[in-house]
């Protein structure tokens, strides 16, 4: 819509608020409500004022003045409130330059689609996530001085079979959740009511099902489109599980891993280049059906995927998910159909249009409109420079010969190696100005301080059973 008919919709579908939303350098929404009186056209010229010092990684307390824009193109109704609400996403500016913000993840995502046609390359990137999650009945957590625990509450966790309150039995059994029917599928229902609710605010969505962990993981997966759009739409997916799990009682998390020896989540990223009608990743022939080109773009992400690493797997607990034997995509090489691969080609159709990689590394903790701009600038500078990815490797990698498998690169096994990651390796994410050397330093210090550092300061719980009588 336009602003004008932003404006004519409030009026028909009497709409009482406008909600406007943004994210912050980590990846959470946050938001602001006007009433419609205070909505005119000159506001998605002008935009509405916030206090950018308040928002993790952005503005200091002396410089803390900023501009919401309002994009009238992603207007739609909030399915969840009781008062007609309609929400439109914003785009950050400096009101004393006047300039969108460098910090604003979503201008990041957009200079990054705007340097696929400056850079001659292509017209258009598109995008589709498959991120994962887990449903909970409850959640309970604490730090103190002298304490620090989790308990998860999952009456479909597979080590509850065994406790005595009114039993029914059928839960998963670890790292066995992939497709069972109800009653072992015990959120069909709700995971459908999700589906509904997000092809209600325009989000297309292809398929839902249970997914590998015990506990309610599950997995809904949204139809692919261009880079911003997609991340725009991973937003509202994960604001939608998380409401209708709360609307049931239950709890959705997107964290990587929050049960020990069972699968985490990930968020296998579907990737493709196009130029008008053509899809430059297909090539009819050669290994799995890609062209040199799409092998090159291979190569640069395989090259920068620890770099890439800092923003598509961006925790601390990222990394108890990246390690092997539970599908985890640690190893840097490339295949068709191999899961235990971080590139896999999917081999499902022999379409041109279907013709695309699906990197395997990403999780659902990360900010997508940084995730996907940090993977298409890796991309292109493969080929840019015609990196080649090696060989495509089309065995099951954790079952190789130990002579074998030390001649496979792996991811880095911490936050702190793919933050050095990206510090020692960027210039790629610097060209067509898509990320500045300040989002960088600004993301790298705030991710040092806040989560590495807090993480490495606190005594972890099962050290105690390791040293405690030492």
């Amino acid at each position: 819509m336009s602003p004008r008919e932003v404006l004519q919709f409030i009026k028909e579908k009497d709409v009482k608020i406008i909600d406007f939303r943004f994210i912050d350098l980590p990846g959470l929404w946050q938001h602001f409500s006007i009433t419609p009186h205070e909505l005119d056209e000159d506001v998605f010229e002008n935009g509405l004022g916030f206090d950018g010092s308040s928002i993790r990684g952005f503005q200091a307390i002396h410089e803390s003045d900023m501009l919401l824009i309002p994009d009238p193109t992603n207007a739609r109704l909030d399915p969840f409130t009781e008062v007609p609400t309609l929400v439109m996403i914003c785009n950050i500016r400096d009101p004393l330059t006047g300039k969108d913000y460098s910090r604003d993840p979503r201008y990041i995502a957009m200079k990054a689609e705007q340097y696929v046609k400056t850079s001659g390359i292509g017209d258009t990137a598109y995008f589709g996530p498959e991120a994962e999650f887990f449903i909970f009945d409850g959640i309970s957590f604490d730090q103190s001085y002298q304490h620090g625990y989790y308990h998860i509450e999952s009456e479909a966790g597979f080590w509850q079979s065994g406790d005595d309150f009114p039993n029914q039995g059928y839960r998963p059994r670890i790292k066995q959740g992939y497709f069972p029917t109800a009653p072992l599928d015990h959120f069909q229902d709700m995971r459908s009511e999700m589906v509904l609710t997000m092809e209600s605010v325009g989000i297309p969505i292809e398929v839902h099902h249970h997914e590998v962990a015990s506990g309610g993981q599950s997995e809904i997966d949204m139809r692919f489109t261009t880079l911003t759009a997609v991340a725009d739409n991973l937003m509202w997916y994960k604001y939608i599980v998380k409401q209708v799990a709360w609307r049931h009682g239950k709890t959705a998390t997107f964290m990587p891993k929050p049960i020990f020896q069972d699968n985490g989540s990930g968020m296998h990223v579907h990737q493709s280049i196009w130029k008008g009608k053509k899809n430059l990743f297909y090539d009819k022939g050669p290994y799995a059906d890609i062209s040199q080109l799409c092998k090159w773009y291979i190569g640069g992400l395989l090259k920068h995927a620890p770099a890439v690493c800092a923003f598509a797997a961006p925790t601390t607990n990222s990394y108890r998910r990246l390690v092997p034997g539970y599908e985890a995509p640690i190893n840097l090489v490339y295949s068709q159909r191999n899961r235990s691969a971080s590139i896999r080609i999917p081999m499902i159709s022999k379409s041109e249009k279907a013709k695309r990689i699906e990197f395997r590394v990403p999780d659902p903790s990360s900010n997508p409109y940084l995730t996907f701009a940090a993977c298409l600038m890796a991309g292109l500078d493969g080929i840019k420079n015609k990196i080649d990815p090696g060989q495509p490797v089309d065995k099951d990698i954790y079952e190789l010969e130990p002579s074998e498998a030390k001649k496979i690169k792996k991811l880095p096994g911490t936050l702190t190696d793919v933050l050095n990651a990206l510090e020692a390796d960027h210039d790629f994410l610097l060209k067509g100005d898509v990320f500045t050397r300040d989002v960088l330093e600004t993301y790298i210090n705030y991710k040092r301080k806040n989560e590495v550092d807090a993480i490495a300061l606190r005594p972890h719980p099962y050290e105690f059973a390791l040293y405690y009588d030492i």
